[in-house]
């Protein structure tokens, strides 16, 4: 009855180059997802505090040099197509 019974392992082929590249690009992408996931969950105010910081010093300068931007807007609009015939 032992005769009978085969134990070795089974013949696995080895994997080709084309299944590791496939194999460890899908651990970079499941990586970078969590990656993405923590950063959208984790506060990250350090950025926002030091403009805060920033700004009340500047707000003098920053005035002066804003320009209206109403004009411009008025320029990049196209002029309505009138049609040719009513019906």
């Amino acid at each position: 009855m032992s005769g009978d019974l085969d134990l070795s392992p089974p013949e696995v082929p080895e994997p080709t180059l084309f299944e590791g590249l496939l194999r460890y690009g899908l651990f970079l992408g499941a990586i970078f997802q969590l990656v993405c996931i923590l950063a959208i969950i984790l506060p990250t105010s350090k950025s926002h505090e030091q403009e805060e910081t920033a700004e009340p010093a500047d707000t003098k300068g920053s005035e002066q040099s804003k320009k209206p931007k109403a004009p411009i807007q008025q320029m990049r609009q196209k002029p309505k197509k009138e049609s040719k015939k009513k019906r």
